[in-house]
């Protein structure tokens, strides 16, 4: 703990966002994928330890597929292979991050045959990995966290009300997104900010939580509105002024939860900034680089910067809903007139109307109102800017918006069609909301 560390500056952080930069021809698009491991017959949440449990499924994949072993202190919490990766959330969801592409088409090859591979032996175990935002059935009481160290300290600690249901119910998709420079890079995050909103109500699909309808069209959302205020939600004012620096100044300022030295984590609680950290260290520990990066990780906001951009706040949704996710990002982001568009479509919504979206959208959804317009309105019209760019782009990736229009140019959201069929012809019955979601790959 007390063994000198190389003390970092705010110059060496600087450094984490710039190496980012990339020539526009050198663009990917990177995505995260997680689902819930439930049981095919008793719908509740697979746990690691069992014989037909999580850390078997790895461990069978793993020798299958010749991948390694991701470890913490010996215990398996994922597997690797070059720059794919299978890991594993707090709750046992399983996430797939795969080297980003320069076509959604790749991605969706590189998904279509991991989920080839995983499924003989999620089909012998009896575990459907679920296309859903939100535990259907077991709730968070029942869950027990995964053997990996860093989600005990981050479960004591997160004072949210519903940070127990974030951490070892839900599942999501985020995007990531490239840049070319610092200018580059603050224009995506603040349009990208500006987006989360009415992606979230566009997608949403998480309804029914331990088998009721909450109420909510994402539950999912909802859990990140009552994890931690200090670290969740927008990353500054989504201000026009803004930059990699200030970016920072938001990590610093966040309360530290723990260090790491030498594998074992010191626990810090909050009670100090990283700022303070940098300035006045910690028990006689300084802060490094290592540090930063760690604290950055566990700063939670709708769009994380990163050495990409990390867009973060959809459910998860199956079939081609998830690559709609992406073509909607990589057809607003990666066009300059697609931005401009998009730009002056919001140009009269000022942050507390964002803001009161992020509360409104969980319930409200598409149905939501900002100004005297609903989230509908402007989903539309994000859509087909998206479609627009795409189509110039003359990749056929536009494909890919087909599976959403399904739904907003109707009006409707993927729990939409879930409360309508619990509430109806389904009667309240798992077994059947369970099939229809996995008729969703």
């Amino acid at each position: 703990m007390y063994k000198l560390e190389n003390k970092v500056s705010k110059e060496d952080i600087l450094k984490l966002y710039t190496k980012g930069f990339k020539i526009p021809s050198e663009f990917k698009i990177g995505m995260e994928y997680e689902r819930l491991p439930i049981s095919s017959s008793s719908f509740k949440t697979v746990d690691y330890w069992n014989d037909y449990g999580i850390k078997n499924l790895l461990e069978i994949f793993a020798k299958e597929e010749t991948w390694d072993y991701i470890t913490d202190n010996k215990n398996i919490i994922g597997l690797k292979n070059k720059h794919d990766t299978i890991t594993l959330e707090p709750g046992c969801q399983v996430e797939i991050s795969t080297k980003p592409e320069r076509t959604i088409f790749e991605l969706k090859d590189k998904i279509n045959k991991l989920n080839s591979a995983l499924k003989p032996i999620t089909d012998k175990m009896n575990i459907t990995l679920l296309n859903y935002g939100v535990s259907p059935y077991t709730t968070h009481k029942a869950i027990h966290l995964i053997p990996k160290k860093r989600y005990k300290i981050m479960a004591r600690y997160l004072w949210g009300i519903l940070s127990d249901v974030m951490m070892r119910e839900t599942a999501g998709i985020q995007c990531c997104i490239d840049f070319s420079s610092e200018e580059d890079a603050m224009r995506k995050f603040k349009l990208a900010n500006k987006l989360t909103p009415f992606m979230t109500a566009m997608f949403a699909n998480s309804p029914i939580r331990g088998g009721v309808d909450t109420g909510y069209k994402s539950f999912r959302a909802l859990s990140w509105l009552n994890t931690d205020n200090d670290r969740c939600g927008f990353c500054g004012k989504i201000s026009e002024e803004f930059s990699f620096e200030e970016y920072i100044d938001c990590i610093l300022k966040t309360p530290m939860i723990f260090i790491q030295r030498e594998n074992l984590p010191f626990e810090i609680n909050g009670d100090i900034t990283f700022e303070e950290f940098l300035t006045n260290g910690w028990e006689g520990a300084q802060a490094t680089l290592a540090d930063y990066e760690l604290q950055a990780n566990l700063y939670f906001p709708e769009v994380r910067m990163r050495n990409f951009i990390e867009i973060r706040n959809h459910d998860c949704v199956g079939g081609d809903l998830k690559y709609a996710i992406l073509a909607i990002y990589k057809g607003i982001l990666y066009n300059n007139t697609a931005m401009d568009e998009c730009e002056e479509l919001f140009k009269h919504l000022q942050y507390k109307d964002f803001s009161e979206l992020r509360f409104n959208v969980p319930k409200q959804t598409l149905q939501a109102s900002v100004k005297k317009a609903k989230v509908l309105d402007y989903a539309k019209e994000i859509l087909t800017i998206a479609e627009k760019s795409l189509k110039t782009s003359q990749t056929g990736e536009e494909i890919f918006l087909d599976s959403i229009k399904e739904y907003t140019l109707k009006g409707l959201t993927p729990a939409d069609i879930l409360i309508k069929n619990w509430n109806g012809s389904w009667n309240k019955n798992m077994k059947k909301l369970i099939k229809y979601l996995s008729e969703f790959d």
